[in-house]
């Protein structure tokens, strides 16, 4: 008997392939971020806050120092970073030096000298009026000058003339601006000119000088004629101070022969110095005190990054739900860990940004309020936007890991 040989089973059909989860763009993901700080309104807005204030610090001290440093600049410029200055110093006992008498002759014959001028201190104290006991000076001092000092020392008068050839034989006075507010001066009528009690006597005011950063005892000073405080004031006509405009490539080679030129038996009796070095020096000074500021908004940026993290914990655990039917629904881990990271540098980035504004207002003002050019530096603006979202990443890392590692079934509980 034939043996029936069934035949072979039909093969089943492959099952459909498992869907592949749809991958979310950079705008799902961010509209996705958005959707967190939109139902939470006042929570975003105070945890952002901190970002802000953060931002805003850091932006105000790059960019208020770079005012500064743009004004000293530009008053150096103006006035000449060429103007050395010699004072007398002391002998070898201690005892107070004497420059000589022809001190800026000598300067004059130093190749790279543009100019010079000097001054001479004059024992008298000057008052208002004769009311006011001597001992009352208001710290002012009196100078005896030639009228090359002006040019010398790029000045300028406010108000009245400078001492020329018509007035400095007569006694008449030209005001410094710091002596001028203090002896309650701030205009000069030259057909009715103020007076001052010096010497005993009174002496008509001449003119007012404007601001001199490189001599301010210049400013806080009272000029007469030469010749008036020999015969009028008991000057013994030796220069206090010598100022010297040289070359600009030249200025260190002239300060180095200067005091053997003033003086050349004793070269280590003139003190020669530099003014200008005295506000770069005040620069750097503010440039540390802006580094110790700038460390504080690091602080302030961190204590924001941290209220950041804290507002995402606990937005994923008042979210729990949402996240466990977003994944019931087939959003993958990576997609709600994306979702959650979003909302952490949107939110950081929203507080870069108003920290930015904030602080570009705060050096604006501040830098209006000092006649200062308003500074701001490319790098603060775009490292305070940037910096910020890094800190909202950093901040939202740990929160959106938890996230993700939700299961969806206790989620749903």
């Amino acid at each position: 008997m034939t043996a029936v040989v069934p035949p072979p089973p039909t093969p089943l059909p492959d099952p459909p392939p498992v869907p592949s989860p749809a991958r979310l763009g950079v705008r799902d993901v961010l509209s996705l971020g958005a959707h967190g700080m939109r139902t939470r309104p006042v929570r975003a807005v105070l945890s952002a806050l901190g970002i802000a204030i953060g931002v805003a610090a850091m932006v105000a001290v790059l960019a208020i120092p770079a005012s500064s440093a743009k004004a000293i600049h530009d008053r150096l410029a103006a006035l000449g970073t060429n103007l050395l200055t010699a004072a007398p110093g002391q002998t070898l006992f201690g005892e107070p030096a004497t420059l000589p008498d022809g001190a800026v002759g000598r300067a004059g014959r130093i190749g790279p000298v543009q100019a010079a001028a000097e001054v001479g201190s004059v024992e008298q104290t000057v008052r208002r009026n004769d009311r006011i006991p001597a001992e009352e000076t208001s710290g002012l001092s009196v100078y005896a000058a030639h009228r090359n000092l002006l040019d010398v020392l790029g000045g300028q008068v406010v108000s009245g003339a400078f001492l020329n050839q018509a007035n400095q034989r007569f006694p008449v006075v030209v005001l410094g601006q710091e002596a001028a507010t203090r002896l309650g001066i701030d205009h000069v009528d030259p057909a009715r000119p103020p007076q001052v009690w010096l010497g005993g006597r009174w002496f008509s005011v001449a003119g007012v000088l404007g601001p001199m950063p490189l001599a301010p005892e210049v400013e806080r000073s009272v000029l007469v004629g030469w010749d008036v405080a020999k015969t009028l004031l008991g000057f013994d006509g030796h220069p206090s101070t010598v100022y010297v405009r040289a070359d600009e490539s030249q200025v260190p080679a002239v300060r180095d022969v200067l005091g053997a030129t003033l003086n050349p038996g004793s070269p280590g009796e003139v003190d020669v110095r530099r003014p200008s070095d005295a506000l770069e020096a005040q620069q750097l000074t503010e440039n540390s005190y802006s580094a110790l500021f700038l460390g504080l908004g690091g602080v302030a940026l961190l204590v924001g990054g941290v209220g950041v993290a804290n507002t995402m914990v606990i937005s994923v655990l008042e979210r729990r739900r949402e996240i466990g039917l977003r994944r019931a629904l087939g959003a993958t881990r990576r997609q709600i860990r994306g979702q959650f990271l979003a909302e952490s540098v949107l939110l950081s980035g929203f507080g870069g940004i108003v920290g930015v504004l904030i602080g570009v207002a705060a050096t604006a003002g501040y830098a209006l309020s000092q006649g200062w050019p308003a500074v701001l530096p490319p790098l603060a603006l775009i490292g305070g936007v940037v910096v910020s979202a890094l800190v909202g990443a950093v901040a939202g890392a740990y929160p959106a890991a938890r996230a993700a590692r939700l299961p969806p079934s206790r989620a749903l509980a």
